[in-house]
């Protein structure tokens, strides 16, 4: 929402000496809550309130900060720089200076992002038993460049990440290791017979590949480590999310490459067949993301330490 007129969005942003602190906490709060609603009871005051200080910020820096969705908002890229600059010194006082949320208020979110498929088959059923403890979460999907991006802005607590960050603007512990496999339908697998294991990849040539993205990330990193080989051939189907990815493969699309983790079942079943049984599959280890430091809010080591616990299982 951009109340008044001034350069473009997209311009620097300057300092603002006349935002008060009630005004970037509450810029925070909304930033990391991701609507004016969420902040409002975080903050012990009512929307219109939370609203109007967003404009009277919006005012003094002459900016953009969030654009109107039809649920909650979106940060701007200003509001991104802003967020990078005053999220840690913010949090710094508080936890120096005991604020907290008014008593009564529910207690603050614990905002986790990371891969959906690895989210919601594995973390979320983990983290339920927390959740029924009074543990309040915000969760978020998305690519681990984007994630961390944002981490680093204050908008997450934690992430878990499919690379290790660079730099040392963020601590990383490894989480799990994600294991490849090469799977496909029975139909197909009874086509294809033995074919992967004597003939190499070219036994798969009559078969539709479905996959993640057009550029065929996760394939590609299975031939070269599988076979020593490029992959050549093109998607029959992308589908943005590895659950998709399954459900088409387990339908009898075609065959594609998989975390072991996310068909463990229709292998158990029967459902899927393995193409190529590799003694060291290859493999991509997954990291749980922070930024250093204590946590001001409390429930982030909670929701840490289970995940990490629970990772050994893994």
């Amino acid at each position: 929402m951009h109340t008044g007129g001034g350069p473009g969005p997209d311009a620097p942003l300057p300092p603002a000496p006349h935002a008060d602190l009630n005004l970037l906490r509450t810029f925070l709060a909304v930033y990391r809550s991701g609507s004016f609603t969420a902040a409002a009871p975080l903050l012990g005051l009512s929307q219109p309130t939370v609203t109007t200080q967003m404009r009277a910020l919006e005012r003094q820096s002459g900016r953009e900060l969030f654009v109107r969705l039809p649920r909650g908002v979106a940060p701007t890229p200003v509001a991104d720089e802003l967020a990078a600059r005053i999220a840690a010194p913010l949090d710094a006082l508080a936890a120096a200076t005991g604020a907290g949320a008014p008593e009564g208020t529910p207690a603050e979110p614990v905002h986790l992002a990371g891969p959906a498929e690895l989210l919601c088959s594995r973390v979320l059923p983990v983290l339920a038993p927390l959740v029924a403890d009074g543990v309040r979460l915000r969760v978020t999907m998305g690519l681990t460049d984007a994630l961390l991006d944002e981490l680093r802005a204050g908008r997450h607590d934690l992430v878990i990440a499919t690379t290790r960050p660079r730099g040392r603007t963020l601590s990383a512990v490894p989480l799990m290791d994600e294991e490849f496999v090469l799977v496909a339908a029975p139909v197909w697998a009874a086509r294809v017979g033995g074919g992967v294991g004597t003939d190499g990849p070219s036994a798969l040539h009559p078969v539709p590949l479905i996959t993640y993205a057009e550029d065929l990330p996760i394939a590609r990193r299975y031939w070269r480590h599988a076979f020593g080989t490029r992959l050549s051939c093109h998607a029959a189907v992308t589908v943005p999310d590895l659950r998709g990815v399954l459900a088409a493969v387990t339908a009898g699309a075609g065959f594609a490459v998989l975390p072991r983790y996310l068909c463990l079942d229709e292998l158990a079943s029967g459902a899927l067949v393995l193409l190529h049984d590799l003694d060291e599959p290859p493999i991509n280890t997954g990291y749980l993301v922070e930024r250093p430091g204590a946590p001001d809010n409390p429930h982030v080591a909670p929701v840490r330490d289970r995940l990490l616990d629970a990772a050994r299982a893994w």
